[in-house]
């Protein structure tokens, strides 16, 4: 069995708890993060960084002064954009006539492909998607043109007076029939290791499955908007919600025909994005930016609720099919999985989420005969996009799925399965596309959870219930997660930065990445400000502008931090740097001797004011500004075969749920949630308690409630709150303990911490092996419960 790093005794630190009953509460505590080489020497409590700070914008968004796109104001003489949509999944687009569109009062123009004076296609790397439809509309809800008004009311009210001459063709509306037709965006991929078919027929036992898994709507609290300004020679101001300007700049340029750096994008923060604003927001720039180009004025494209929901991608639908072998004591054999991936109608990013989930197919176990084969379907459907966890859910959910089944299948407790297989330290400890696994912690945290939890004694506890309620039948699971860090695609693990001191000791920092509500400024600001040893407070994080920090990687991936927060360290050591050099002149001693701490520089002959040795510094004419890069080291992979090490460490996390399902209704509860997560060192235990919360909920949403439904003509019927259900207050369990595991980053990454984003999303995966624990309870059949597992699904289930 696995056995921790001896040198490790540290216990989890105890940040979030909520109690069984009354309001939840969250708790947190200050703690002195120790040594790490990243850092050079151990945090005080006169730190930034290690400590629970508000998020930067937390007072002004309470406020309501907190700026987001559509609270701009607005130059003279902007008008207003709305889209006109396919109303039909395929078809050929014969006319559009916009007579009745442009003859009510206020409308300017209707904008469509002929506008276009660049490229008629996206700046996509697939090059496979038009700005606008040309002559075949691909799904419903497609865009093919642009009504331009005085106000958004009258251009929305236009958009639906164009009248379309569409002529039907049949529709690919699963990924079954897109199968069987070869229809693929990319072609399809396999990572093997071994023989997986030898293996299965030399296993003593085999399983073999069929289920899917759906999608799921980003739901970002502020929709896709875009604000594009002409400037003086054909220049442009584009202000986006988006995660990646670079990309925006680039797709801009791009259809308007002209170079890069003639169009600056700047997004200061955004409502919400989870990889629905990675790609999907260049769309609204440059249908804004071509409607700008064409009237010469200032255009405004905000889309409302139920066209963003129509318009953009989801989380990819999957479906699997398996067949696995095993022994007797529920170790694997051999496996064989077949991934069908609802691309939608073009690739966008489905090839490096298919890629992913490939990657994370073997989650916290050790393959050791394995072949997985990916097929990228095309369909007539929305072009499905990243989501938080980038394919990463997807190819958890499978493994888990199956050890579960394996542990029924043998009348074992399922996590004596999942302990079985786990990734070992010596040995068992590559993974099918090659990486060895250097950072193993899965078993003393698997183990640590299940101790602190109670499980053992819960399992026990449950099948007395179960034994003595006809009607209410409860399940319990702990599943793990280990999830790569870093951006598969390697030239995006790089990030710049920019930091300005100013002559009143005033600290400025820009780097390239986004804040979308998950606190990365704040932790940059933490980390600048320990970096030059003055006040948090002293450190001001500003919009990210495409002029300041050019070809910057989209945030995503969980990086953020990683990437630009060691860049912005980097940047601020370059100008602590020139300041020490000045202070060990004026003192006679080393450069290295000169500390900065707690507002003040220190040698061991004179302490000075922050401020005043700025002051000096710049009448000395010190430059009080620098850069800094930061590219990810040791990553590396082979793209045509999908080997190498395409991740710099692993984040691991655990969590034990526990559900009850009314076996008449198929209704049910998330009673407890109990979670031992891995952040390393944390920059800030807040945010990232935050971070863990809010992933694991959402991530219980696209497991239970949050169900896309399109008819048989490829219509989205759940466009809207009314009919897509995403988890509520109510929905948090009223038990929801959250603790951090306490080891540093094995690798050196900033400040010893790791990444949090995405992490925490698979851990409710653990609620879904719940609700099918549940319904084995109660005498139903959990191999026919697919996700989301609404409270149809689980009477299907159990019903048998």
């Amino acid at each position: 069995m696995n056995a921790r790093d001896k040198n490790s005794t540290e216990s989890p630190v105890v940040i979030s708890s909520r109690a069984d009953a009354g309001a939840p509460s969250v708790q947190a505590e200050t703690i002195e993060a120790p040594t790490h080489p990243s850092t050079g020497s151990g945090r005080t409590a006169l730190r930034a960084a290690g400590q629970s700070r508000f998020h930067e914008s937390a007072r002004a968004q309470v406020a309501g002064t907190a700026t987001y796109i559509d609270d701009i104001p607005e130059v003279r003489g902007t008008l207003h954009a709305a889209p006109v949509c396919s109303p039909v999944a395929h078809g050929i687009l014969r006319k559009l006539d916009a007579s009745a569109a442009l003859a009510l009062p206020g409308v300017r123009a209707v904008i469509d492909a002929g506008d276009i004076p660049g490229d008629t296609t996206l700046a996509a790397f697939a090059h496979d998607e038009p700005v606008f439809a040309l002559d075949t509309v691909m799904f419903t809800g497609q865009v093919i043109a642009l009504v331009v008004a005085d106000d958004v009311m009258t251009a929305r009210r236009a958009a639906r007076l164009v009248k379309l001459d569409i002529e039907p063709l049949p529709a690919v509306l699963n990924v079954h029939e897109a199968h069987a037709l070869e229809s693929y965006v990319l072609p399809p991929v396999q990572v093997s290791r071994g023989d997986a078919g030898a293996a299965l027929k030399r296993a003593p036992h085999q399983l073999e499955g069929r289920f899917e898994v759906g999608g799921q709507e980003h739901f970002y609290l502020e929709g896709q908007i875009a604000y594009v300004l002409p400037l003086e020679q054909n220049q442009w101001w584009v202000y986006t919600s988006t995660q990646h300007p670079g990309e925006v700049q680039h797709w801009v340029s791009h259809a308007l025909g002209i170079a890069n750096n003639a169009v600056t994008v700047e997004c200061r923060r955004m409502g919400g994005g989870f990889g629905g604003k990675e790609t999907q927001a260049g769309h609204l720039a440059v249908w804004a930016a071509i409607a700008a180009n064409q009237l010469k004025c200032p255009v405004k494209l905000r889309l409302d609720r139920d066209d963003d929901f129509m318009i953009t991608g989801k989380r990819h639908p999957f479906a699997y099919h398996y067949r696995v072998g095993f022994d007797d004591s529920g170790l694997l054999c051999g496996l064989e999985l077949e991934m069908l991936v609802n691309c939608g109608f073009s690739a966008d990013l489905s090839g490096p989420v298919a890629d992913r989930a490939i990657f994370h197919a073997d989650n916290a176990y050790f393959l050791e005969d394995v072949a997985v084969t990916s097929y990228r379907c095309k369909t007539n459907t929305q072009s499905h996009t990243a989501f938080r966890g980038f394919g990463g859910p997807q190819g958890v959910i499978v493994i888990e799925r199956i050890l579960s089944d394996i542990a029924r299948a043998l009348d074992l407790d399922p996590l004596d399965v999942r302990l079985r297989n786990l990734y070992g330290i010596e040995d068992r400890n590559v993974t099918h596309y090659q990486m060895q696994v250097e950072d193993n912690i899965l078993e003393p945290l698997m183990s640590q959870l299940a101790l602190s939890s109670g499980y053992r004694e819960r399992r026990e506890q449950i099948a007395a219930w179960n034994a003595s309620s006809p009607v209410i039948k409860k399940g319990l699971a702990l599943t793990p997660v280990k999830f790569g860090i870093s951006f598969t695609a390697t030239l995006f693990n790089q990030a710049g930065a920019l930091v300005h001191v100013y002559t009143d000791g005033s600290v400025q920092v820009n780097h390239g990445g986004t804040e979308m509500g998950q606190g990365l400024n704040t932790k940059v600001a933490q980390i600048v400000a320990d970096e030059l040893g003055v006040p948090f407070e002293r450190v001001l994080a500003t919009a990210s502008d495409t002029s300041k920090v050019p070809n910057a990687s989209a945030t995503a991936a969980s990086s953020g931090t990683d990437l630009n927060g060691r860049a912005a360290q980097f940047a601020a050591r370059h100008v602590r740097d020139n300041l020490a050099a000045f202070v060990a002149g004026l003192d006679g001693v080393g450069a290295g001797a000169v500390r900065f701490e707690g507002g003040q520089v220190i040698t061991e002959k004179t302490t000075r004011r922050w401020e005043d040795v700025v002051g000096a510094a710049y009448a000395n004419r010190i430059q009080l500004w620098s850069d800094g890069f930061y590219r990810t080291p040791k990553i590396h992979y082979d793209k045509a075969t999908l080997t190498g090490r395409p991740f710099y460490y692993f984040a691991y996390g655990a969590a034990v749920s526990e559900v009850a399902i009314d076996t008449l209704t198929g209704e049910y509860r998330v009673l407890k949630v109990d979670i031992l997560h891995d952040v390393g060192h944390s920059i800030n235990p807040a945010i990232d308690i935050g971070q863990i919360e809010g992933g694991f909920i959402q991530g219980m949403g696209w497991l239970t409630t949050e169900q896309l439904v399109w008819n048989g003509k490829g219509y989205l019927q759940t466009h809207a709150p009314s009919t897509y259900k995403i988890p509520a207050t109510g929905d948090v369990p009223a038990h929801f303990k959250v603790e951090l595991w306490p080891e540093a980053n094995r690798e050196d990454n900033v400040h010893g911490s790791k990444a949090v984003g995405e992490p925490p999303f698979m851990l409710a995966i653990s609620v879904y092996e719940a609700l099918r624990d549940a319904v084995a309870q109660a005498g139903g059949d959990p191999l026919l419960v697919n996700a989301p597992a609404t409270a149809e699904e689980v009477l299907r289930a159990v019903s048998g």
